[in-house]
């Protein structure tokens, strides 16, 4: 009971967070109720999502009392009831992304594209959006054959008995609960959710703790130097126009100079028009007097990065040197290298239930680094930017962009913890009797047992798997693929972080006017800080 009304009070938690993320960031001049509304619910899918792991830990946890024994009530039929609950949760959210990656948003941003191109009919904008997801509901529609039908033996290592064990484990999983081509379209999603948490992730462990510490410019003094830039653009233009006064032409150098100076002329009055909105505004006085606060958030999210980036790479040296190797995707049965995270969890496991909240924190800080990533790259292909993310001016299609790209990140923040912390995530707090090596009596009855940390050596019935390890072994190759992975996240995080300290404080308008924005934009931000 305790555990549903949690649940309840959580979902409502992440539905008010996401309406008010996402009212904030829209446009309000281009919002769209149908666009909005799947905003909303594929940011809640992606934290709902993000939110099992922990779950899934703390459950096989808690069917075990400290010293190693199963509780009372955690027999074998409710141990099993309890983990198909936990895996049919897996795969409901996991199906519900399918369908919000290659049908629902597919067709909500078609949708609305042909909307802002064509004002026809909606009969025709829907069969067009229709005509366009097809193509995504066909690339699904193949990774689902595929992984109905792609083969899963591994090549087995000689000598390796906890390999077997866990390969065992995997064949049970596959022939108990198969959907194999649910599992391999959401592994080829998480590939592309790994890619994504390269480039923004990354990128927003370094750049939020740093432009927190760093803060932005003082507003007063960007007017100062933007009156300076008006003043010298408009002397500029007086110089150029006044060759012209007695009527001879302009040479083409001329006009040319003379256009890009009052392009930048009008955009200097945009910069001018919202910093006057934004120094009058109660929001920007509201930041300055929690600034102090800004500077401790940022010294301890710069601390936990250093201590995530640490033990990914211990984690991912571990494997390098211990791990049954690349055609097991590098998959490692213990802990022969200890990283930070790893030396935590068995200290906070003793107070109940600090180390559910660490592993929580980890995932919420995994995904709001995340969001921040997005919003000051904004979207991108290749090195074309598409869509920029501010606020009160943000597009529908790049809202709908930006949730796509969480739910894909979200695929593989489940293994980033298992990197940093196989065991645990494996296991849980769970422990198992063993036979003490020291004799008590010659009697050969009094026999003790001690407890002890469940691992690969520990009989199968004695301890329970998580579904969230067999899910994410199903498949060898992604698993080596996530290995790599991890290693160009640590090199990207590290660029990431030499760039963002030279870096000098942000601008208070940072990327709201750029010389590609129009005119129209500008009454937006000044109804968003009034």
């Amino acid at each position: 009971a305790a555990l549903a009304v949690a649940q309840t009070v959580l979902s409502k938690a992440i539905l008010i967070f996401c309406w008010v993320y996402v009212r904030k960031y829209q446009s309000r001049r281009e919002s769209e109720v149908i666009s909005t509304i799947t905003a909303i619910f594929a940011l809640a899918v992606a934290l709902i999502s993000s939110a099992l792991l922990p779950v899934d830990i703390f459950l096989v946890s808690y069917m075990k009392n400290q010293n190693g024994t199963f509780k009372d009530w955690a027999d074998a039929n409710v141990s099993r009831q309890i983990e198909d609950t936990v895996l049919y949760g897996y795969y409901t959210l996991y199906s519900i992304i399918l369908f919000c990656v290659f049908l629902w948003i597919p067709f909500v941003y078609f949708y609305y594209e042909e909307k802002a191109e064509d004002d026809g009919n909606t009969c025709s904008q829907v069969k067009t959006a229709l005509k366009y997801t097809l193509g995504f509901i066909t690339i699904c529609a193949v990774l689902l054959l595929i992984g109905a039908f792609v083969p899963l033996d591994i090549p087995n290592k000689k000598n390796s008995t906890e390999w077997e064990k866990v390969k065992l484990l995997f064949e049970e999983f596959g022939s108990s609960h198969g959907l194999s081509a649910l599992s391999f379209s959401i592994s080829s999603l998480t590939v592309i959710g790994m890619l994504a948490a390269i480039t923004y992730t990354a990128y927003g462990m370094s750049a939020l703790p740093l432009n927190l510490i760093k803060g932005t410019t003082s507003a007063a003094y960007e007017r100062l130097e933007n009156t300076e830039d008006i003043e010298e653009v408009e002397q500029h233009l007086l110089r150029i126009k006044s060759k012209c006064r007695d009527g001879r032409p302009l040479s083409s150098r001329d006009r040319r100079t003379l256009q890009q100076l009052e392009e930048r002329l009008r955009t200097l009055r945009r910069r001018e028009r919202h910093l006057e909105s934004i120094e009058k505004s109660w929001w920007t006085k509201f930041c300055k007097a929690i600034r102090p606060l800004k500077i401790v958030w940022g010294v301890f999210f710069i601390i936990v990065a250093l201590l995530f980036t640490v033990s990914l790479f211990l984690s991912n040296l571990d494997k390098a040197l211990h791990s049954a190797g690349f055609d097991s995707g590098f998959i490692i049965l213990g802990t022969n290298l200890t990283n930070p995270l790893n030396m935590m969890l068995p200290v906070l496991q003793t107070v109940f239930p600090l180390d559910y909240i660490l592993i929580t924190t980890i995932v919420m800080y995994f995904i709001f680094t995340s969001m921040a990533g997005i919003r000051n790259m904004g979207i991108w292909f290749f090195w074309i930017r598409l869509y920029k993310i501010r606020r009160g001016k943000t597009r529908p299609q790049a809202l709908l962009f930006l949730c796509m790209i969480l739910l894909l990140i979200v695929l593989h923040t489940s293994y980033m913890i298992y990197s940093l912390a196989p065991q645990y995530v494996m296991y849980g707090s769970q422990k198992y009797l063993v036979q003490s090596n020291k004799t008590i009596d010659v009697q050969p009855r009094n026999v003790t047992f001690v407890s002890k940390d469940c691992d690969a050596d520990a009989p199968e019935d004695q301890c329970i798997v998580t579904r969230t390890y067999l899910f994410l072994h199903k498949f060898w190759f992604f698993s080596a693929a996530y290995y790599f992975g991890n290693w160009a996240f640590i090199a990207v995080f590290l660029v990431g972080l030499i760039v963002s300290c030279c870096k000098g404080k942000k601008s208070v308008i940072e990327g709201e006017v750029d010389d590609d924005d129009s005119d129209m934009s500008d009454d937006e931000l000044s109804a968003y800080y009034h």
